[in-house]
């Protein structure tokens, strides 16, 4: 594909190894980087798509795996940048099946927070029937990552928010020893509890959350 041949010697003619070392040690070296920064990564990308225009937004899902799998990290983040925008109201039934895939590859933070709150997030508003499913599916998996993604989902849903699955979520999992677990179930309801406060700190109240889960659940409550 030209499109990502061209990003691809792009970014390799402004990579960094100054800039990849602290970029690797931020991300516990599960990654290789090239050293660009996010606001060059971001004009580069946006150079390159805007020349292959017609060709990105006909093969999007195709590019955007192939860019997912590729070795540096730079290049996961433009897959994940194009997935947002090229996916918005405008997914098919099946794409849960890219979202899954690109949820359990190459899996860190950075990565499954934004596909959980934005494409997968966004694919369930466009297809209420298959919330249930879908977040059954992944909350009961034995991948953390999909049970992370289950969590934060809803994230900025406000009053779209199913606040009673958000609970069953949180029960589900509460008593996980998983970091990435404890802090999602914290995270999610200091979300909402922008929006219903007197229900987070109910449902806290009587829940025995992890400390961890509690502490940042009630972050905005506190003032």
């Amino acid at each position: 594909m030209s499109f990502i041949n061209d990003l691809e010697k792009d970014f390799r003619q402004h990579s960094n190894p100054e800039m990849a070392a602290p970029m690797e040690a931020y991300m516990k070296n599960k990654f290789s980087f090239l050293g660009i920064k996010t606001e060059m990564r971001r004009a580069l990308l946006n150079k390159h798509w805007k020349a292959h225009k017609d060709e990105v937004k006909t093969n999007y899902r195709a590019i955007t795996w192939e860019l997912f799998q590729m070795k540096e990290r730079e290049f996961h983040q433009c897959a994940i940048d194009i997935l947002t925008k090229e996916t918005k109201k405008n997914y098919q039934i099946d794409d849960i099946v890219l979202i899954e895939q690109f949820l359990i590859t190459n899996s860190w933070w950075d990565s499954v927070d934004t596909l959980a709150k934005y494409v997968l997030g966004n694919y369930l508003l466009q297809y209420p029937s298959e919330i249930y499913k879908t977040v059954e599916r992944f909350s009961n998996s034995s991948n953390m990552w999909l049970n992370r993604s289950a969590l934060l989902f809803q994230l900025s849903y406000k009053d779209k928010t199913d606040f009673e699955l958000l609970q069953s979520l949180c029960e589900q999992h509460k008593e996980s020893k998983e970091f990435f677990i404890q802090k999602a179930i914290g995270w999610v309801l200091r979300d909402y509890s922008r929006y219903n406060p007197i229900g987070v700190k109910n449902y806290v109240a009587m829940a025995k959350l992890k400390p961890l889960s509690e502490r940042e659940a009630l972050r905005l409550l506190k003032h």
